[in-house]
């Protein structure tokens, strides 16, 4: 796993390193109690998962003092790992699955990562100012934004003005129609050259 997150961060600190090194072996033991990842998928966790999450970094570095929200984070998933990777930004994981957030929760305490807060909950039904709120195979991108908008802060410090970044597959041409004039689309096989990511994308939509 290690070699997977250095070969795209090669400045990791030996403490990043040790985190995620952790992750692994946490999910899979985790996911034979509580099913948050696809059992034929979990040997793959580190290109799928774990690497898949840490694309949103190759797109931006959160400035120290970003506040993140990740919206249908399953089992802590991507913010667990961004979060390792920007030990100085504050992540709150939100999904209305309690057994999912108790997952989360317990993984983040086992790999020492004290930058998360995890809440179960609907995201309509909680309140928050946050510069950017992230996602991985979420809803459909109009019903997510409807549901969220009201967690975004209008006050944009980062490269990027603050919005919605969201991991996605496939064809997304109808489903971005609505946001086709201010969103921003790459393709993960830019960043990353293993098989995976050949129909993986981020998406990109300013507030």
């Amino acid at each position: 796993m290690t070699t997977v997150a250095e070969k795209y961060f090669p400045s990791l600190t030996q403490e990043q390193r040790r985190q995620f090194s952790l992750l692994p072996g946490l999910y899979r033991d985790w996911n034979e109690k509580i099913n948050v990842i696809s059992r034929k998928d979990i040997e793959n966790f580190a290109t799928n998962h774990l690497l898949h999450s840490l694309a949103i970094a190759r797109l931006i570095t959160f400035l120290p003092g970003t506040s993140v929200a990740d919206v249908g984070t399953g089992g802590g998933l991507p913010g667990i790992p961004l979060a390792i990777l920007f030990p100085g930004v504050k992540f709150t994981l939100v999904d209305s699955i309690a057994k999912k957030i108790k997952v989360a929760r317990e993984i983040a305490e086992a790999a020492s990562v004290g930058n998360v807060t995890a809440i179960a909950a609907r995201s309509e039904d909680i309140s928050g100012s946050h510069d950017f709120i992230v996602g991985r195979a979420v809803t459909e991108m109009s019903r997510f934004v409807k549901l969220t908008r009201h967690l975004l802060s209008p006050h944009s410090f980062n490269s990027l003005k603050n919005g919605w970044i969201v991991l996605k597959g496939g064809d997304l041409t109808g489903e971005l129609e609505p946001f086709a004039a201010e969103s921003r689309i790459v393709p993960l096989s830019r960043w990353f050259d293993e098989p995976y990511f050949e129909t993986k994308k981020i998406v990109y939509l300013p507030r």
